[in-house]
């Protein structure tokens, strides 16, 4: 089986009402924690607080994603606050990601706008960062145009994830390029169920184009999150930053919390830098199907618990 075709069944799966409805009530105990942090911000910040122990900085996530009105879109924002207060409060080395549907965005970009520079506004107090989310192809436009609004406002504090799997993707890397310096991006190669017409549906055609990017952006100059589990791409990595004598202070290793732990430490202990994807909340069973979908096989972590005595 195809690993486009598994993802598809996965994500198919994960909208029935009565699996999620199961793995709502029992996913934590039955395996989801050891992909999220918890379900509160004290909770995700004991575990930032044992990575960084080890070496690992960390980004935080508030998980969430579709708002209906403007009071959970407030209820967001004011987590997504929270955890940029608790960070500064507690001295651990993170800084934080956010989808920015959690802020309002289907209900008016002008919303979203208002919620985001509040964020904004507290992690340049703190000289701390916050890194917007790409989500799927129906927003990309209007995330690009708030992410140019916002970066020329708040400059280093604000950067963006872009996704390799889309067609357009090096012609929006092209024109931020071209337009920003110091641009910071996280990239990936892309997490969401895309139609044919806008995405690559073989991966190794994600996989050539991911590795383009990464040349492309570590080349400009730019500081690149290269956000990946796949030897193959770190290796790549490795080899192109050895190659053309990139320091390591222009990029980053990212890998989600509870992926591959013991290459997470490998990486520090090699010398780079390594930042851990640590996402908490209630909201958690969409990120939790997409990771199950991103590698089917853990789908067995999770089974074989349910088994357990």
């Amino acid at each position: 089986m195809s690993v486009s075709l598994s993802r598809k069944i996965v994500l198919s799966v994960a909208g029935n009402s009565l699996v999620s409805g199961f793995i709502k009530k029992y996913g934590m105990k039955l395996g989801a924690a050891r992909f999220v942090a918890g379900e509160t911000l004290k909770e995700a910040l004991e575990q930032v607080k044992l990575l960084n122990r080890d070496g690992l900085v960390v980004t935080l996530d508030h998980l969430g994603e579709f708002v209906f009105n403007e009071d959970e879109a407030w209820a967001s924002t004011r987590a997504c606050l929270d955890v940029l207060d608790g960070i500064k409060a507690s001295g651990v080395n993170s800084n934080m990601s956010l989808k920015m549907t959690s802020l309002g965005l289907d209900l008016s970009k002008e919303l979203c706008m208002k919620h985001m520079r509040m964020i904004l506004d507290k992690a340049r107090e703190y000289d701390n960062f916050v890194r917007i989310d790409m989500e799927d192809y129906a927003h990309i436009d209007v995330t690009m145009e708030i992410f140019n609004e916002l970066r020329q406002e708040y400059g280093k504090h604000v950067g963006l994830v872009i996704q390799a799997y889309l067609y357009r993707t090096v012609d929006d890397m092209k024109l931020l390029e071209e337009t920003y310096e110091n641009l910071n991006l996280r990239l990936v190669k892309g997490a969401y169920l895309e139609s044919p017409e806008v995405a690559y549906p073989n991966m190794e055609d994600v996989n050539k184009n991911y590795k383009k990017i990464i040349e492309m952006h570590l080349l400009a100059g730019h500081f690149t999150a290269v956000a990946s589990h796949d030897d193959v791409m770190i290796n790549f990595t490795k080899d192109l930053v050895k190659k053309h004598n990139i320091p390591n202070s222009q990029f980053e290793f990212q890998m989600l919390y509870g992926v591959r732990p013991e290459t997470q430490r490998e990486l520090v202990k090699e010398g780079y830098a390594m930042r851990v994807y640590v996402p908490y909340g209630n909201d958690w069973y969409g990120y939790f199907s997409r990771r199950i979908a991103e590698r089917p096989a853990n789908a067995f972590f999770i089974i074989k618990n349910m088994f357990r005595k």
